[in-house]
Formats: structure tokens, sequence, C-alpha cells
């Protein structure tokens, strides 16, 4: 299967879907009985986005996208475990998704608990871990430590992201994949693109 989304197409409609969702003025696309049952079958998403469980972060709606368009793996911190990993791999090796895009967001919980030392003795202790290296990169930078931590540990996650996957590694070094961090302002709506 030839994924029918060129990377640049796809990163030009999820930006311009965000600016819509900013100004209040989202089209709520492809949401309707139609697309429902047109999509029954099969999925052809145009981009994998890699969010926080965060109920105020749904990339859905940011992105002002509708059925079928997004393939969405959310988990606290937007942390990419083994099982989210797996996730990736299969919307780039059998959906073909052209574009994986990792989304981290302002006063992130799950950074937050992180930075205050929260409990690794439960279930969060492998979320806190992954957060940890972020969290120690930035404890000197000035501005809020949660937002600090919380780019970093997206900046991290896309430069990582090769290395742990040879499916995503063989995908971007063919340049049929390409992966971006970017981060999202609670208070504005709008989704700012990170540079490495």
């Amino acid at each position: 299967m030839s994924a029918p989304w060129k990377a640049d197409e796809v990163l030009a409609e999820l930006w311009a879907g965000n600016r819509r969702f900013q100004r209040g003025e989202a089209e709520g696309p492809r949401r309707d009985s139609r697309r429902r049952t047109s999509i029954a079958g099969e999925q052809s998403p145009r981009a994998a986005v890699v969010a926080c469980s965060d109920s105020r972060v749904p990339p859905e709606l940011l992105f002002d996208q509708g059925l079928g368009d997004l393939f969405v793996v959310r988990l606290a911190g937007n942390v990419i475990d083994g099982d989210a990993l797996g996730s990736l791999e299969y919307a780039v090796d059998h959906l073909d998704v052209p574009v994986i895009v990792i989304l981290g967001h302002s006063r992130c919980g799950a950074v937050g608990a992180a930075v205050r030392g929260g409990n690794a003795a439960t279930h969060m202790g492998g979320i806190l871990a992954s957060l940890q290296p972020a969290i120690e990169a930035t404890v000197a930078l000035p501005g809020d430590p949660v937002a600090n931590a919380a780019r970093e540990h997206v900046r991290r996650l896309v430069a990582g992201l090769a290395a742990r996957s040879p499916v995503l590694r063989g995908r971007m070094d063919a340049e049929t994949l390409t992966v971006v961090g970017a981060y999202y302002d609670l208070d504005t709506g709008a989704v700012e693109r990170l540079e490495p």
C-alpha cells in the first residue's frame, strides 16, 4: 500500500487545522455518518500523533481533523513505552503514515508529578522514570520547570525514536517518514513545532 499523503502536505494541513481551532473556527471535518461508513472497512490515517492522555489535549480537535485522519497513541506524559512504540510501528509499517507528531503540552500533570518527585513505587513509576532525563537536563534553566521539561522530553523522544525502532529508522532513512516534535499551549490553543 502506498501512502496517498506527502509529509509536507500533512504537516501543512495539521498546522492550518490548529490555526482554525485557535481562532474558534474549527470546521469539524469528516465527522458525519457518511465519513463513518466510508472508513468502516479500512483506515488510511494521514499522520500518527503521540499525545498525553490529558483530557484537555485531544489531537483530533487541536488539529481540526476528522474520523480516520489521525492514528493517535496517548499515554500520560506522552511517554513512548514498548507498546506505544509497537503502535507507531504498526501505523508506519501497515498504514503507511508519512508523519509522526510527538505532542507535549503546557501544565502537563505527569511532567509536573515527575518534577515534584512523584511516587515511583506506583504504576506511574515507569512514566516518571521516562520523564526523568528531560527533568535533569532542564533543571538549571530559567522559567517554568514543567514547561521546560515537557519541551525537552518531546525533543528527546524525536531524537531517539530511530534508535529504538529499526522499522521507523528504515522509513526515516528512506525519507518516507518525517518525525516532528510539537508543544500545545493550553491557554492559547496554539501548537508550536519544536526544533531539535
